[in-house]
């Protein structure tokens, strides 16, 4: 029998590089804390725009494969050891942006059978027995299908893992407070005559901004921040990084946030306004996994 760290996180995202925007310094803040940080990814991001021009010849199963190494190096830099993908590399193709003939592709994420897919993730709910799984939220972030339907697989193994005696005891979205978006911006404002990028982003393009009063848990990454810039900077054919800001293929200047924020969708908080995705959990010993 294998014996579980006392505390098991789970991240279900949608692309290669989605984990360290959205979670690199909470990954590596858990991981150096001893915890057991598990992440799955759902597609390769085969249909993802490449940023360096001498890596533009990748494109479909070529720049999944390419892809699937740089998730590898993001994890080295966060200390994060068991990242998966969903069914094995390539059970799920990127679906391509909302509204594109590739969201019609059989093979593709938001084709897959709901049921399906989330019985593949509660296997490994079953193996690691998290209590926390972190998520989107029910439009992806910002309307992109496969960030919708890693949604819905991880919102439906969390239902089936439950039915089958697993309960995952909480569950978060990811989420950005908007008064922290907008000081980030303004900081940004200031800076930006001195980055490589050709403009900023606006509010609108940062995933899950939120009224502040919807985020239920902050969690100070900034002592992890080299390791989250680090992380992005894997993702060389998606991310360039530049101090604290970061472009993506649109060259748009956005904030790295170190501070990452979670808004509790299922369980009991474990404060008024919680400090850590554990809070109000009896974690006692380590556990066994069946």
């Amino acid at each position: 029998m294998t014996v579980l760290p006392a505390r098991r996180l789970l991240l279900v995202h949608a692309h290669p590089d989605d984990e360290s925007i959205n979670n690199g310094a909470t990954m590596a803040r858990y991981a150096a804390e001893g915890a057991q940080v598990t992440l799955v990814t759902c597609t390769l991001g085969e249909h993802g725009e490449v940023i360096p021009p001498g890596l533009a010849h990748l494109t479909g199963a070529a720049l999944g494969e390419h892809r699937r190494g740089e998730l590898a190096a993001a994890m080295r830099a966060l200390g994060v050891e068991d990242f998966r993908q969903l069914g094995g590399p390539g059970r799920y193709q990127d679906s391509g942006m909302m509204g594109l003939p590739d969201n019609d592709d059989p093979g593709c994420l938001w084709q897959a059978d709901l049921d399906e897919a989330a019985a593949l993730l509660v296997e490994i709910i079953r193996e690691v027995r998290p209590q926390v799984l972190v998520t989107y939220d029910p439009d992806g972030g910002y309307g992109h299908p496969d960030h919708i339907k890693a949604h819905r697989i991880a919102m439906r193994a969390a239902e089936l893992a439950a039915e089958a005696g697993c309960p995952v005891a909480k569950v978060y979205w990811n989420r950005v407070p908007r008064r922290a978006a907008e000081e980030a911006f303004a900081r940004l404002a200031d800076a930006l005559p001195g980055l490589p990028f050709t403009k900023s982003a606006t509010l609108d393009d940062v995933p899950g901004v939120v009224p502040d009063e919807r985020v239920t848990t902050t969690i100070d990454g900034t002592a992890y921040a080299t390791a989250k810039a680090a992380a992005m900077r894997a993702h060389a054919t998606q991310i360039e990084v530049a101090g604290r800001y970061f472009a993506l293929s649109n060259e748009l200047a956005q904030p790295i946030f170190t501070t990452e924020y979670y808004e509790l969708v299922g369980g009991e908080p474990g404060a008024t306004h919680e400090r850590d995705l554990f809070a109000g959990l009896a974690l006692g010993e380590p556990e066994g996994a069946a």
